[in-house]
């Protein structure tokens, strides 16, 4: 009978195909797995309480959630546009490449942030928007999902390839411990100075293709500038 205890699992495999509320189906596959387990409700609810407790750092990205959405709502991202469109020849590509070396550089001293919410959505996403349409006028609708990707994507590559360019940052424990573990001495230091070509790499890799996209802009919108200029002669 000890594959009982498994009925949680049972419960959220159900819940995810009839598409029940992830929260509930969690918290009730939690439920009925601790009281088949022997443990009663009263001391669930003490497990539960000392979890979230524990690991309420993991929550507070929440509270960016409306503080972002109050700072829209009052206009910040109609301010990040008009900011931008007083700078001459900047370009999405340009904006992009400057918050892959933000990025970066914010991962080198640990300084860890929600960028997808803090500052690709209400920032970077509209003003690189901005300035692809200051330069271009309106753009399509197909380049408007591809400057979309390109702002979220520029946010994964930063984090993801400097993360670990910062001696004490998780990562590089986790690594060293592992490596430890298989016989491997290594030091954090070690980890972080292999890290650091890695992370100019895909800087590099990043500015070039942002370079690339600029250029490919500009052949797409100068072409149809001169169709529309044929067409009205």
């Amino acid at each position: 009978m000890e594959f009982i205890r498994l009925i949680g699992i049972l419960i959220i495999v159900v819940g995810f195909i009839f598409k029940f509320d992830t929260i509930a189906v969690v918290l009730i596959a939690a439920l009925v797995t601790a009281l088949v387990s022997g443990i009663s409700f009263f001391e669930f609810l003490a497990i539960m309480g000392e979890a979230f407790v524990s690991n309420r750092l993991v929550t507070l990205f929440l509270l960016t959630l409306p503080m972002i959405g109050i700072a829209e709502r009052a206009g910040l991202r109609q301010q990040a546009v008009r900011i931008l469109e007083r700078i001459n020849g900047i370009t999405a590509g340009k904006l992009f490449s400057i918050y892959m070396v933000f990025r970066e550089i914010a991962g080198a001293f640990s300084i860890r942030m929600q960028g997808q919410t803090q500052f690709v959505r209400p920032l970077i996403e509209p003003m690189s928007q901005a300035a692809a349409k200051t330069k271009y006028g309106e753009i399509s609708e197909e380049d408007v999902e591809k400057i979309k990707a390109r702002s979220a994507a520029t946010e994964n590559f930063g984090n993801f390839f400097a993360q670990n360019t910062f001696i004490a940052a998780s990562g590089v424990l986790l690594i060293t411990k592992t490596m430890d573990s298989l016989g491997y001495v290594i030091s954090p230091l070690d980890i972080v100075v292999a890290t650091i070509p890695v992370a100019l790499f895909a800087l590099v890799i990043v500015v070039v293709s942002n370079i690339l996209f600029d250029r490919k802009m500009d052949r797409k919108y100068k072409r149809v500038d001169q169709e529309q200029k044929v067409g009205k002669s």
